[in-house]
């Protein structure tokens, strides 16, 4: 049986997506679901994905076999840009077919695919195709990472529309208060979230994120928050 994959991504760059997904992979295992992580794809990096050694540091694994295969990150550029322009700089492309074979191989191995984006969810990943209409057109759901900082209310909303008009299912969301510089604006902006989602239906759960990289850590209860059904 093929395993599940979710989506991990984000309401822009730099809002935790790597961290979220790796910390989510470690506290999956550590329930004895036995997860892997994937990036779509990784731009400014060569070699190995930096983004998939994050997630092992996070996890507390060394790579794994698959990631020496290629099939954790089945497209990578060196120049540290936007997909479609890393891979035309770099004479190359965005393959779906290549993610999808990738993804598939994985699920053959894993119950849990854990797919981390890249930038928010309308990054191209050619000029023709949208990371979010990639992620549409395969049926995933779909877990968004935000937080407290200023404008995050309009990218966090923005995003959660575009799923909705697209039909993609939100597991959840993923509210990461690291770096956040004042508690009363980042209490304010978590309640406005969970009022949206009440108001609109969603059953998707909201997940706090707290302490500093390497501290942090997901419980049981907030798994099952974000959809994984635990121990």
């Amino acid at each position: 049986m093929s395993g599940t994959v979710t989506v991990i991504s984000g309401i822009g760059t730099g809002v935790g997506k790597t961290v979220v997904t790796g910390l989510l992979a470690g506290a999956l295992r550590a329930e004895g679901r036995h997860a892997i992580t994937q990036k779509i794809v990784q731009t400014g990096c060569i070699g190995m994905s930096a983004d998939i050694l994050e997630h092992r540091r996070l996890m507390g694994v060394p790579p794994e076999e698959a990631d020496d295969e290629g099939l954790t990150c089945p497209c990578s550029f060196p120049f540290p840009a936007s997909p479609h322009l890393a891979a035309r700089l770099a004479g190359g492309r965005v393959d779906a077919e290549t993610i999808r074979g990738a993804t598939a191989a994985l699920r053959e191995r894993y119950p849990i695919v854990l797919l981390e984006g890249v930038g928010g969810l309308l990054v191209p990943l050619s000029g023709e195709l949208l990371f979010l209409d990639f992620v549409a057109g395969e049926g995933f759901g779909l877990i968004l990472v935000s937080g407290p900082w200023l404008g995050s209310i309009n990218h966090t909303l923005l995003s959660l529309e575009a799923c909705r008009n697209r039909g993609i299912p939100l597991q959840g969301l993923v509210y990461n208060r690291y770096g956040e510089t004042d508690p009363s604006i980042g209490d304010d902006t978590l309640d406005y979230f969970r009022r949206h989602l009440l108001r609109s239906g969603s059953g998707a759960g909201i997940v706090e994120l707290r302490g500093e990289p390497g501290s942090q850590r997901f419980t049981p209860d907030q798994l099952r928050c974000l959809g994984f059904p635990t121990r």
